[in-house]
C-alpha cells in the first residue's frame, strides 16, 4: 500500500470508531472526567431558604435607617440562629436575630448587617451602618430553581460540575462507559523493569510511555503486556486484548526485517488491514487494521515514534469514543525561540516546549525516534510540513499542544 498521509490515515481509523453508548452508575468521587449521560435537573430550590451570606445580625432596613456610629440604631436581639439551625422568632419592630454565615434569615428580615458593623452586642446591639432592604440577603433559588436543567446530557465532568451534582444530594452518576485499551509490547531485547539485563537487551519503556499517557488521559488499561518476536504468541494476545478491550496498540515488529512480526499476526488472525506506512516522520511504519471489529493500532517500537503516534492516531479515535472534547488534538501558532537544522521530506513532529505563544525545540541531535529522555518537560510537538528546509529562530510553526 502507498504511504497515507495523516489526514487520509485518521480518516480511515475514524470512520471505522464508534462512540461507546453503553452507561453505568458510578460514585461521584469516580467521576471527574466522565461523560454524563442523562440530564441533571434540579429537583429542588438551592439554597432551599433565603440564607445569610455573612456573620451579623438579621434585621429590617426600616430600623436602621441613617445609622452611623455618631447615631447608632439600637435594636433588641431576640434569638441566635446559626448554620444548620432555624429560629421560629419573628423579627419585628427594633428586633434583631444574631445570625452566622449559612443559617437561614428569620421571617420579618429583610437584610443582614455585618457584625463588624456593629458593637457585638448580646441583648441590645448597637447598629452603625446604614443597610436596604434585600442587602446582604442571600434569596432561596439563588444558586438554581427547582425544575431547571443544570447539566445537559454529554457533558465532561469537572469539580465544579461534580460539585453541583453533589448538592442536590445525589451521591452516584449515570456516565458513558469509558473506552477500554489494550496495549501490547513486542521484541525479544525488551524486557520488563526489575530484572537482570542479558547481553544485547534493554528494560522496555514503551509500555510504561504509552500506558502511563494512557491513565493520565483516563482511559482504563483492560490489558498491557509484553511478548518477544513470536507472532502466534502475539496473534494469542490479541485474541486475548479483544476480548476485553475496545482498542489495541501494539509497539514494534511493524517494519520489514525478520523479525517485524505484525504483518504475519494480521495474517494468522485473518485481520482486515486498514493501511501501513504514514508520511510522517517518526512514525513512518505504522500499520493499521480491525480485528473482531476492533481497532489494532501497531506502532513503531521506537520510544519516540510510538509516543508521538498515539498522540496524533489514538488520541483522537480515544476522544470520538469516549464524547471526551478534552481528547480532541489542539492547535495553535507560536514563535519559535530555537532552530532546527534539517529538512523535512514528510511531515516531521519535533518535541517542544510552549509558553506565552513562544516555542522552544529540541536540539535536532536529540529528536531521533529512538531517543526518548529528551521528551521529558516537553508539552507540545512543532508540526512542519514536508519539504521544510529548516526551521529557523523567530519563525511561526503549528503548535500541537500535549
Amino acid at each position: 500500500m502507498d504511504r497515507l498521509t495523516l489526514e487520509e490515515a485518521m480518516g480511515r481509523l475514524l470512520c471505522r470508531t464508534r462512540r461507546i453508548t453503553e452507561t453505568e452508575e458510578i460514585p461521584l468521587w469516580d467521576a471527574v472526567g466522565r461523560i454524563l449521560a442523562e440530564d441533571v435537573t434540579a429537583v429542588r430550590n438551592q439554597p432551599p431558604f433565603p440564607r445569610s451570606p455573612l456573620d451579623g445580625y438579621a434585621v429590617r432596613g426600616a430600623d436602621i435607617k441613617g445609622a452611623s456610629r455618631e447615631r447608632p440604631a439600637v435594636l433588641t436581639v431576640i434569638d441566635e440562629v446559626t448554620a444548620g439551625h432555624v429560629t421560629k422568632k419573628v423579627v419585628g419592630e427594633n428586633m434583631a436575630v444574631r445570625i452566622m454565615t449559612g443559617a437561614p434569615i428569620p421571617a420579618g428580615a429583610d437584610c443582614i448587617v455585618g457584625q463588624e458593623d456593629t458593637n457585638y452586642g448580646e441583648e441590645t446591639v448597637e447598629v452603625y451602618e446604614e443597610i436596604l432592604a434585600g442587602q446582604n440577603y442571600c434569596l432561596e433559588g439563588e444558586d438554581y430553581k427547582k425544575g431547571a436543567l443544570l447539566l445537559p446530557a454529554d457533558t465532561l465532568l469537572g469539580a465544579a460540575e461534580v460539585g453541583t451534582i453533589a448538592s442536590l444530594g445525589k451521591e452516584t452518576v449515570r456516565v458513558y462507559r469509558s473506552p477500554l485499551a489494550a496495549l501490547i509490547t513486542t521484541g525479544d531485547e525488551i524486557i520488563l523493569p526489575g530484572g537482570p539485563l542479558g547481553e544485547g537487551q534493554i528494560y522496555d519503556s514503551n509500555l510504561y510511555t504509552l500506558g502511563s499517557r494512557l491513565i493520565n488521559w483516563r482511559i482504563p488499561l483492560a490489558l498491557r503486556t509484553r511478548a518477544g518476536d513470536d507472532a502466534h504468541l502475539v496473534a494469542e494476545q490479541v485474541k486475548e486484548a479483544a476480548k476485553k478491550a475496545d482498542i489495541i496498540i501494539s509497539t514494534g515488529g511493524v517494519s520489514v526485517g525478520k523479525k517485524d512480526i505484525m504483518h504475519d499476526v494480521l495474517d494468522l488472525l485473518g485481520c482486515e488491514r486498514l493501511f501501513w506506512g504514514i508520511s510522517i516522520k517518526p512514525g513512518m511504519p505504522t500499520l493499521c487494521a480491525v480485528y473482531q471489529g476492533k481497532l489494532l493500532i501497531c506502532l513503531s517500537g521506537n520510544p519516540y515514534g510510538a509516543a508521538v503516534n498515539l498522540e496524533l492516531l489514538v488520541r483522537p479515535l480515544l476522544a470520538k469514543m469516549s464524547g471526551r472534547r478534552d481528547l480532541e488534538l489542539r492547535r495553535t501558532k507560536a514563535v519559535t525561540k530555537s532552530s532546527f537544522l534539517k529538512k523535512s521530506f514528510v511531515t516531521r513532529y519535533i518535541r517542544a516546549y510552549y509558553e506565552d505563544g513562544e516555542v522552544s525545540m529540541v536540539d535536532s541531535r536529540a529528536n531521533s525516534s529512538g531517543i526518548l529522555s529528551s521528551m521529558c518537560g516537553c508539552n507540545c510537538l512543532v508540526e512542519v510540513p514536508a519539504g521544510n528546509e529548516q526551521v529557523k529562530e523567530g519563525e511561526t510553526v503549528c503548535v500541537i499542544l500535549l
